[in-house]
């Protein structure tokens, strides 16, 4: 029977500090301006850095200046090294980028004072403790009647589609990029252009034209699109005119090209902009796949970026849904076709590693697999993993938090009291992170792995070509992602027939540091800083390591250790390891599927028991227990026999954390 122990986290603080391991890498910015460097990012002088992040959004980018040294020491603690500001000029949260309170009514776009002044000190903060930042420009803004724009009331979320083409609302987008990377920030002394703080920027968020959910586009702008369209007809002697498609068909390749002309257009005009501005660091378009037609047009930029989510659960408004999807427990025998379905055999990472292309980078600026799904403790350090083996520069978890008021809300999956937020339930905070031991418990190893470089990037490279502009050839992809690096062509040169391919029950990276079973539910992670058994551990009894064995007897659970110094684990004296698995909030009651009470606080993990060996030298180990707050619990019985330490956690001084540390 399982056993829970509360396990919460603090909105201030964390359990532990790894900061000392990065403290040669403050202040942010050292380093000079980030640029790129072939599939690298690099800064000026040469360093080449991995990034792992984390989103904060509306709100959460606001926070009053006491909170944000808090915050800014507590993401340094993690290892965290890059936020990405998100969701900065969206309504539905004040203080926003255009307004710092609710109730007069906003008729223009300019820069808030009392916002600016505590994004200013956040970077402020952010800068001293080492970590970089992400501008999002272009995400939720509403367009005013007052400003020139025509049916204002009419258009999406930053007027998707229409923003890429329509000469006003590009104007306006201008005028605030101009405003945003030109402002000085009175606390570090720089324009935010002139600050190598900030390393990457993106024009638009999930943004273009070739998705469903981009149309039908409102009058005047979808006589615009044909009035564009029919001019481009005449340019390239096609005898049509634009009345003559059907706007429902997606994968007309005529409409395609002109959709790739369109957006290449605005990109770069905006990238033009930007660079006059004074913007110095590496743009790219937008982030997210839809087909291999956008990937292309983000080519005009200088990286590609990309969201990826796991997750198949249903959000009904006051409804709860979820299925217990699992990254290892998905059918090992299916057999792979076409199309983004939610087949269970499909990897993880896959709408990622579509944006992987020969000497590109890739950033990952959203990922999650969010609350209340039962196996997310998987999903982290799989990611990190996973990414480097791809050669990707980093990622960054959608999301930290909406809010800035963390201190009262400390339950999993609800950040506001509220059901929603900007009517979107799922804003509620089941995507928040920053209290959840399965998945921020976990980004100590995370940013060890991936800023430390302690799993090497894949040896071979699979090129991979789409099956038409419309549809990636994901059977290749899927087959490859998590044994060689994934590489896709984009030129158009070729395209490649629709395969089926059976999934391989047991993939090993060709590096033979990464293993995933989905014959047996689980996956390993085998390098000399960082070793992690992760999934459904508990039936597959004991897991060598090269120099440490794991057995575990909870059916599910993540065990990771990762030295704490310079040195491999089997010559470390100082060793953190995690051990999670479930969490979940105190009472939270399930029935199949269906959510029926998400339940109070505190927070809980349940007791993950396991024993564990490492082969070492060293003598006189301690394996002290954390407490959430910090404290020392207890320690572990352990021995030390023909060169191994032996022990087992679980049974007293119950944890998540433990230091294994020579006294």
């Amino acid at each position: 029977m399982s056993e829970f122990i509360p396990y919460p986290f603090f909105h201030d603080d964390v359990p532990l500090d790894i900061s000392f391991v990065f403290a040669d890498e403050k202040p942010a910015g050292k380093h000079g301006f980030l640029k790129v460097d072939g599939k690298d990012l690099a800064f000026s002088d040469g360093t080449k850095v991995k990034l792992w992040g984390t989103n904060f959004n509306g709100w959460g980018c606001f926070p009053e200046h006491d909170y944000a040294e808090k915050l800014a020491r507590r993401l340094a603690k993690m290892g965290i090294n890059l936020v990405r500001f998100h969701q900065l000029d969206s309504e539905w949260h004040t203080p926003n980028i255009f307004a710092f309170t609710k109730g007069k009514r906003r008729t223009d776009a300019k820069l808030d004072p009392e916002s600016m002044d505590r994004l200013d000190y956040l970077i402020y903060c952010l800068k001293k403790e080492g970590v970089y930042c992400y501008m999002d420009m272009f995400t939720y803004r509403k367009f005013k009647s007052d400003e020139g724009v025509e049916n204002a009331i009419a258009l999406k979320d930053a007027a998707k589609c229409s923003s890429v083409f329509d000469d006003r609302l590009i104007e306006l987008q201008k005028e605030h990029c101009k405003a945003l990377w030109q402002h000085f920030n009175p606390y570090t002394k720089l324009s935010y252009a002139d600050d190598p703080v900030f390393v990457m920027a993106e024009i638009t968020n999930e943004c273009e034209p070739f998705s469903r959910n981009q149309w039908p586009l409102p009058e005047p702008y979808f006589t615009e699109f044909k009035e564009k369209f029919n001019k481009w007809l005449v340019q390239n002697k096609i005898d049509k005119k634009a009345d003559d498609f059907d706007y429902g068909d997606f994968e007309n390749e005529t409409l395609i090209d002109f959709k790739i002309y369109l957006q290449e257009s605005y990109y770069k005009e905006m990238y033009s902009f930007m660079r006059e501005c004074g913007v110095k660091i590496p743009i790219t378009g937008t982030n997210w796949s839809s087909c291999p037609a956008n990937i292309k047009t983000q080519f005009v930029t200088d990286f590609n970026d990309n969201h990826c989510y796991f997750y198949d659960w249903r959000w009904g408004e006051f409804e709860k849904r979820f299925t217990h999807k699992s990254i290892t427990r998905a059918n090992p025998g299916a057999v792979i076709s076409e199309g983004k379905d939610l087949n269970p055999a499909y990897p993880f990472l896959f709408e990622c590693a579509v944006s992987g292309v020969k000497d590109r980078p890739t950033f990952i600026s959203e990922w999650d697999m969010p609350w209340p799904a039962p196996y997310r403790a998987e999903s982290a350090l799989y990611a990190a993993a996973y990414g480097l083996l791809q050669g990707w520069s980093g990622f960054a978890i959608h999301t930290y938090s909406y809010s800035s008021r963390l201190e009262r809300m400390n339950t999993l999956g609800q950040e506001i009291f509220s059901e929603k937020i900007g009517g979107v339930p799922y804003r509620q905070g089941i995507f928040s992170a920053w209290n959840d031991p399965a998945k921020f418990g976990l980004f100590y190893h995370a940013a060890l792995m991936t800023r430390r470089g302690d799993v090497s990037r894949a040896k071979n490279t699979v090129t991979v070509d789409p099956v038409s502009k419309w549809d990636f050839n994901n059977s290749e992809i899927y087959a490859n992602l998590e044994k060689s690096e994934v590489v896709c062509d984009y030129s158009f040169d070729r395209f490649a027939e629709k395969k089926e391919i059976e999934m391989e029950p047991v993939i090993k990276s060709d590096t033979g540091e990464l293993l995933i079973d989905r014959a047996n539910n689980y996956g390993t992670i085998n390098t000399d800083m960082t070793k992690c058994a992760y999934g459904f551990i508990g039936k597959n009894g004991k897991l060598d390591l090269s120099g440490v064995s794991v057995t575990c007897e909870t059916d599910f659970a993540t065990i990771a250790l990762s030295s704490l110094d310079d040195k491999k684990i089997t010559e470390s004296d100082n060793i953190l390891l995690t051990t999670v698995g479930r969490a979940e909030n105190t009472d939270m009651k399930t029935k199949g599927d269906a959510m029926l009470d998400i339940g109070k606080p505190p927070v809980q993990v349940e007791v993950i028991k396991a024993q564990i060996e490492i082969e070492t030298e060293n003598k006189g180990f301690n394996i002290w227990a954390i407490s959430p707050e910090g404290f020392y619990i207890g320690t572990v019985p352990a021995s030390y026999e023909n060169g191994k330490l032996k022990f087992t956690v679980g049974n007293t001084s119950q944890s998540m954390y433990y230091l294994i540390v020579k006294e």
